[in-house]
């Protein structure tokens, strides 16, 4: 391999445009070598380097890349996943990693056999009210905790443009498109469930797809942890509430960096992942006599960088990627039962 990381994307969508070039393109150990663009040539436009090919064929063939973005609809991970590892490529694929548990073992196993590396991105996890929420309760503030809830909310009435989300293709739906995130983040606090609860349902006209879902993770020492996920939410929730024995915590989800990369900020500006202050999460404690106190508790900064990072690491130096094999097959369990 190269002193820096080849890398293709397989779509310049929104994904490739504005989740991955970005810190591919500024990351010192990445080169963003080549996209696939079926129609519009669009990338050179930001990258006026870039090479654009035609077909996932091609970027497979091209022998000079070493890791290939999969970040294409969701019923298409699986496949081109596979081709990849085939090429001899090493892969990072967006959530979903697969519709089933058996596909995702598959792919692990062949990216055994082949020797690459076959990571999931899981960006929610650098999130900067997540790592707040994972600050608090790795603090032992709260005591043993009692109930976690964790919301992602929108308000879309309407059925969506993107066909591959509103049909019933393998891992469509509300909850193969926001599941991934919230399961990782609690996955990756607590670890694998005892049991689990799932509720799908279908609210907006027409919908061929669930569009609201809640998932109900009981784990030992009573905790009950609470995912839940709506298209039809006009008032929206605190994304956090945390309940434990001696107080709680909530925050609302502030994360401003997709909304900085859609307007064209980079992830090396200074002012990237940096929440208002204003949107800072409430910690209430009781007191020796019965009282209460509350604090705000400002988040650090959220960056997506780390996950670039962390596929550095594990590509060049082998080291243990934190989004892990268990973690997916984990996720992938509940969310194909």
């Amino acid at each position: 391999m190269n002193d820096k990381i080849n890398t293709g994307l397989l779509a310049y969508g929104m994904s490739g445009k504005v989740f991955h070039a970005p810190f591919v393109s500024t990351h010192p150990g990445f080169n963003l070598k080549a996209i696939v663009e079926r129609n519009q040539k669009l990338a050179a436009i930001d990258y006026p380097s870039i090479i654009s090919y035609n077909s996932i064929e091609e970027i497979l063939a091209d022998e000079s890349i070493d890791l290939i973005i999969v970040n294409t609809p969701s019923y298409t991970h699986y496949d081109y996943a596979k081709q990849a590892l085939q090429a001899g490529k090493h892969i990072l694929v967006e959530k979903p990693f697969t519709a089933t548990t058996e596909q995702a073992k598959e792919l692990f196993e062949l990216a055994k056999k082949v020797g690459k590396k076959a990571l999931v991105y899981q960006n929610r996890r650098f999130d900067s009210g997540f790592n707040a929420v994972k600050k608090v309760i790795e603090s032992g503030k709260l005591g043993k905790l009692v109930e976690v809830h964790f919301r992602y909310d929108r308000y879309r009435n309407e059925i969506g443009p993107k066909i591959f989300k509103e049909e019933p293709y393998a891992a469509s739906g509300l909850s193969y498109d926001l599941g991934p995130h919230l399961l990782d983040q609690a996955i990756s606090l607590f670890g694998k469930p005892d049991h689990f609860h799932k509720v799908l349902s279908k609210n907006r006209e027409n919908t061929k797809v669930d569009d609201y879902f809640s998932i109900q993770l009981s784990y030992p020492n009573q905790l009950n942890v609470f995912l839940t996920a709506s298209m039809l939410v006009a008032d929206i929730q605190n994304a956090f509430v945390i309940n434990g024995t001696m107080g709680s915590f909530s925050k609302n989800h502030a994360d401003v960096q997709e909304e900085q990369l859609l307007k064209g900020m980079k992830p090396t500006d200074e002012a990237y992942g940096i929440e208002n202050p204003a949107d800072a999460g409430k910690l209430t404690l009781v007191t020796k006599d019965g009282g209460r106190t509350t604090e705000l508790i400002s988040s650090d900064k959220g960056d997506y960088n780390g996950i670039f990072e962390a596929v550095y690491q594990t590509i060049t130096n082998n080291k243990l990627y934190q989004i892990t094999e268990e973690d997916i097959l984990v996720q992938l369990e509940i969310l194909e039962s």
